[in-house]
């Protein structure tokens, strides 16, 4: 399906509308070239931009102008644009820059999606299992990274890590990374908003089919768009509420430098209780130093009360 044959809503007739748009075979065939992907790099390398004709020409070393012209013209439009100077006293001189896809495809291949496929052992890492107590490890397979307990297997956790982001770091750097990773990711799919395209991403509460973490109950977020999806404990969405921050930090626990699988409520549905069904109304209890958070929200996930309680 092109993406002109998306329909808007009500009102925004013409909005998705598109006139010169690329199937995605065509796309990936115009970059699939060993001088356009020249191009772009030597477009990303550029200190300054717009870059003009002759200094892209320099930069990716073809001597052939009418050549290097062509391939340039197949990425302009979809990858590329051209910006036109407004006269000699102006600033803005004629030259390329990237469009926002062009640019997604060069920090794709900076991050290795498209050149590696790193290898890494696994390495343990801070925090025990919610279930058993065990070890934790994180382990790292097909661009995805996950924490598992060593005795009884439980996941923590699995999501995409691009390889580029092994480079550089120590075990402990891409633990810290990869938190930092899970967080964003979610922060990104509670406000409807997919990590991959941009696109509008829904949220439903589930109790049926697989999940990453093995839970019965979790939220599942699936892009409308690309059909990317994120799958989490209901906890792991209140992550950065207001009133669950404030109660960890009243009691010296700060949540940003707590990896999130170590918190229990946000890597397993035992601290989550149905209240409702049709529709859903959960209730997350967070325990912390004798006291109990408790936290109210319906099937949209929005937050209907919090109450603290002392624990018995």
């Amino acid at each position: 399906m092109s993406r002109s044959d998306v329909s808007s809503e009500p009102g925004d007739e013409g909005l998705l509308e598109c006139t010169d748009c690329l199937e995605p075979a065509e796309a990936f065939a115009l970059i699939g070239n060993e001088t356009r992907l020249a191009i772009l790099e030597a477009l990303w390398a550029a200190d300054e931009r717009p870059v003009s004709f002759s200094e892209l020409r320099r930069a990716v070393e073809m001597r052939d102008s009418a050549q290097f012209n062509y391939h340039l013209q197949q990425l302009t439009g979809h990858f590329v644009r051209k910006v036109e100077g407004d006269g000699e006293d102006s600033e803005t001189t004629d030259g390329y820059e990237f469009k926002h896809a062009g640019e997604k495809v060069v920090r794709s291949i900076l991050a290795g999606s498209f050149t590696e496929s790193p290898t890494l052992e696994p390495f343990p890492v801070q925090g025990s299992c919610v279930s058993c107590g065990g070890p934790l490890q994180a382990s790292y397979a097909d661009e995805q990274l996950g924490i598992e307990c060593l005795d009884c297997g439980q996941c923590h956790g699995e999501y995409p890590f691009p390889p580029g982001g092994l480079n550089d770091r120590t075990r402990e750097e891409i633990a810290e990374a990869f938190d930092q990773r899970v967080r964003h990711l979610h922060c990104l799919a509670a406000d409807g908003v997919c990590p991959e395209c941009n696109g509008r991403m829904s949220a439903e509460i589930n109790e049926e089919g697989e999940c990453c973490l093995g839970v019965g109950v979790r939220v599942d977020n699936e892009c409308q768009q690309c059909g990317h999806m994120l799958c989490s404990a209901v906890g792991l969405r209140l992550l950065d509420h207001s009133a669950v921050v404030t109660f960890h930090r009243e009691r010296g626990v700060y949540l940003d430098e707590r990896p999130y699988w170590t918190l229990p409520w946000c890597v397993s549905d035992r601290h989550t209780t149905v209240l409702e069904r049709d529709p859903y109304r959960l209730a997350v209890s967070i325990p912390l130093a004798g006291d109990e958070l408790r936290v109210e929200i319906d099937d949209e996930l929005n937050v209907l009360e919090t109450d603290v309680r002392t624990c018995d």
